[in-house]
């Protein structure tokens, strides 16, 4: 009888996880996840960043498609909607940040631009300027 009975008291033991144990792997669930995010989060950044340089590549490339259908870039005043009306694009992307692109032809020169996560002209790190003119600026 001393037997089933201490059968029955190892199997109570093991059926469960204490509070302690549990406690524990949720520390370390937690600590693994701050790790993933400390690596993730600034990656976010740059990836919004290549992003819209990529976008002002494609826009770039619908800007010479719509100057060999009409023999001319689209005006500053016409912007890149110029574009989706000549159907050199479906439609009008916006940077990363949810902004508009902005387009400015000036001397039968197209420029566009992405003002960064702040939406203004200027600024470093994340609110830099994104251009199609000096792509090399905005990687830093």
């Amino acid at each position: 009888m001393n037997h089933t009975n201490t059968k029955q008291q190892k199997r109570r033991r093991s059926r469960g996880m204490t509070l302690i144990e549990i406690m524990v792997v949720i520390t370390i669930l937690g600590l693994i996840a701050a790790a993933v995010g400390i690596a993730v989060i600034p990656m976010l950044g740059v990836a919004k960043k290549d992003t819209a340089a990529l976008d002002i590549k494609t826009i770039q490339t619908a800007l010479d498609l719509h100057y060999a259908m009409k023999g001319r870039y689209p005006d500053t005043s016409a912007g890149l909607n110029a574009l989706v009306e000549s159907h050199a694009l479906a439609k009008l992307p916006k940077d990363p940040w949810g902004n508009d692109y902005v387009y400015s032809n000036e001397g039968g020169r197209p420029v566009v631009i992405s003002y960064g996560a702040d939406g203004t002209a200027g600024g470093e790190a994340d609110n830099a300027d994104i251009s199609s003119v000096d792509p090399k600026a905005s990687k830093s």
